[in-house]
């Protein structure tokens, strides 16, 4: 049975707190394009560790693992509920959702025209780490893509009187077409955790074909498989900018045999033909897949030991039961882990999304 070891450090200085907390029901993940999570449960009768090693908004939390760093973020909130207090962290990508931009396109490294969401992304984090008492020591990977943030129509900004959430300067980044996905990590620098965000262009992760989910191996459960035609479409009609005759407009369809079934996807702030027509295809890409495995729950095991993958990976999914027959590539948008607590095993719940799902930017 796998060891958990929980510790918490000083945000700023990075000075040890609490060498081994004494937690329970703790539950962590991590997602795609957003900050992990965790929770757990200290005992009454260690309340006092709340003021000298569980500060929140002051306080890092550190998660190993058989002695392996598996997680690290922010504690937010302890309030007593009942006979125990219950713990809230989140991981480092939480820090910028809790900043604002008081200088005005991130004091002058906008507004952005043509420019790369990757170095966006990384300018916020500059930014967010540059101001008094601001500085976590996160880092983000120094990847590149070849999508674009803000036109010379229409640059991108951040104006100081709006007072803009630097977080979702980072999500907006996310959401352009064929622009950067992320997620966390944890490392050692030198005493202390730090984080790290990292990018990836034109996908995070890579298919996987040394590790596998499959009934019967490492399997314990499943969510059934999901047939949901409420969502399905063989037609997307994508309207961007503009009013009445003079809106854009693309239309993106086939013909495959079954009864029509239309969606239309309002996009309107988009105001280039082509990728108006891009996120149609995607759009329609996506909507044409019937049948997803969206959850499934892991044992610890040599197919696909805890750590084995990452978030983004594809893997090849083969369930079978009495409702499922299923195979094929599903891609990891997170996971959730819940250590054994006595007689209780140790938990791993995947989130999954089919791997067609996705178009990547090129």
């Amino acid at each position: 049975m796998p060891t958990y070891r929980y510790r918490t450090w000083h945000a700023l200085t990075g000075k040890p707190l609490a060498a081994d907390l004494p937690l329970s029901e703790v539950e962590l993940g991590l997602s795609l394009n957003a900050a992990g999570d965790f929770s757990g449960r200290l005992s009454p009768r260690l309340a006092h560790l709340l003021l000298t090693q569980l500060d929140p908004g002051n306080t890092l939390l550190t998660v190993e693992r058989d002695d392996a760093l598996l997680w690290g973020g922010l504690v937010w909130r302890a309030e007593p509920e009942g006979p125990t207090y219950p713990i809230e962290a989140a991981g480092w990508g939480s820090y910028p959702h809790r900043r604002h931009d008081v200088h005005g396109n991130l004091n002058g490294r906008g507004p952005y025209v043509n420019a790369d969401p990757c170095q966006v992304i990384r300018d916020t984090w500059a930014y967010a780490q540059s101001q008094p008492d601001g500085n976590l020591g996160v880092t983000v990977d120094p990847v590149t893509s070849r999508a674009k943030a803000g036109t010379p129509a229409e640059p991108y900004r951040t104006d100081w009187w709006e007072a803009p959430v630097l977080g979702s300067v980072i999500d907006d980044m996310t959401q352009i077409e064929g622009g950067p996905e992320w997620t966390e990590a944890t490392d050692w620098s030198t005493d202390r955790p730090v984080g790290r965000i990292r990018l990836g262009w034109p996908r995070l992760g890579t298919r996987r074909t040394d590790i596998s989910f499959a009934s019967g191996v490492n399997v314990a459960a499943t969510v059934p498989v999901t047939y949901d035609a409420d969502s399905y479409a063989q037609v997307v009609i994508a309207l961007g900018a503009g009013e009445g005759r003079g809106r854009r407009r693309a239309i993106d369809a086939i013909r495959n045999g079954r009864l029509r079934l239309e969606h239309v996807l309002e996009v309107p702030a988009e105001k280039g033909n082509d990728r108006l027509a891009a996120r149609a295809r995607t759009e329609r890409t996506a909507r044409q897949i019937l049948g997803e495995i969206t959850e499934i729950e892991l044992i610890d095991h040599p197919a696909a030991p805890v750590g084995s993958w990452q978030i983004g990976d594809d893997v090849r999914v083969t369930l079978h039961d009495q409702w499922t027959d299923y195979d094929g590539w599903c891609r990891v948008t997170g996971w959730t882990l819940r250590p054994p607590q006595g007689d209780d095993p140790e938990r791993i719940t995947i989130t999954l999304a089919r791997a067609d799902r996705f178009t990547y930017g090129s």
